[in-house]
């Protein structure tokens, strides 16, 4: 999901809901600690030099349970950061929330909530490290000898 986008559904919704892979819920007195822009320049497996930049919302709960962090507040604190730090808002949002240890994910709304969606790693270069696809079975539902083949 890009900026843009969480910022049209912000503005669909009365309160902020964020819903974790395992289908429970931040607590609703969560913080968004930051909002930046990220740039990772680095070299896959196979040598090639890449370029990623995404935006980046940090959530953190903390022993406030007073504290709601309303819709409004954090389109403010968005538009803030874009002006300040010069973010596009094209950019594709990931979160930053503490689990076990700090996960990333990806965002998804539906049904008026943000859904964190759980993030894979994976080889960006498998041509250049042996490693092939997955081959995809094709289901074929013709019957031997019925000349649909």
């Amino acid at each position: 999901m890009t900026l843009k986008q969480v910022k049209t559904h912000l503005e669909t919704i009365n309160s902020l809901k964020f819903q974790l892979p395992d289908g429970s819920i931040v607590p609703s007195h969560f913080h968004v600690t930051e909002v930046g822009q990220v740039s990772k320049d680095f070299i896959d497996c196979g040598g090639t030099l890449r370029h990623e930049k995404v935006v980046n919302f940090q959530l953190w709960s903390a022993d406030d349970k007073d504290h709601r962090l309303q819709p409004k507040k954090l389109k403010n604190i968005i538009q803030l950061s874009e002006k300040k730090l010069f973010i596009d808002d094209r950019l594709e949002v990931e979160v930053e929330y503490q689990g076990d240890t700090i996960g990333k994910y990806h965002l998804d709304f539906k049904d008026g909530a943000f859904h964190l969606v759980s993030t894979l790693t994976d080889c960006l270069a498998k041509d250049k490290c042996g490693i092939s696809e997955p081959e995809v079975q094709e289901e074929t539902t013709c019957a031997p000898g019925s000349g649909c083949c």
